[in-house]
């Protein structure tokens, strides 16, 4: 996927249209439109303005992959993830498991803190 493309579809998921962000980037929407469809070169400076108007990190464009979206959204119990449903099943456990293991790194480190809080009490 070209980086006009990336740029195009993390637009489409934050809801902006090409008229908003070449306000913001102060071009026209049909000079935005030729980043978007590559007909012309992003400069990195360029990019950092765009991934500034997305509120995201430039190397959130770049890394972009349109089949592993994550949409975290708010529902009646909290907040629930939702995989896209091009994710495959490894990267699916994959991101479990990396879930799974900084649960238990936030557990150590409460029980750690713990530990110290009760160590200065009894000091």
């Amino acid at each position: 996927m070209l980086i006009g493309q990336k740029i195009k579809k993390l637009r489409e998921l934050k809801n902006l249209t090409q008229e908003y962000v070449a306000e913001q980037l102060h071009l026209t929407q049909s000079g935005y439109s030729k980043i978007e469809t590559g007909e012309v070169d992003v400069p990195y400076t360029r990019l950092e303005e765009i991934a500034k108007i997305l509120t995201i990190k430039v190397e959130d464009i770049i890394n972009f992959n349109e089949n592993m979206v994550f949409n975290i959204m708010h529902n009646q119990t909290g907040n629930g993830l939702v995989i896209n449903h091009h994710t495959s099943d490894n990267e699916k456990k994959l991101y479990e498991d990396q879930i799974q293991l900084l649960k238990e790194q936030v557990e150590y480190l409460k029980t750690t803190i713990n530990q110290l809080l009760e160590k200065s009490k009894s000091k």
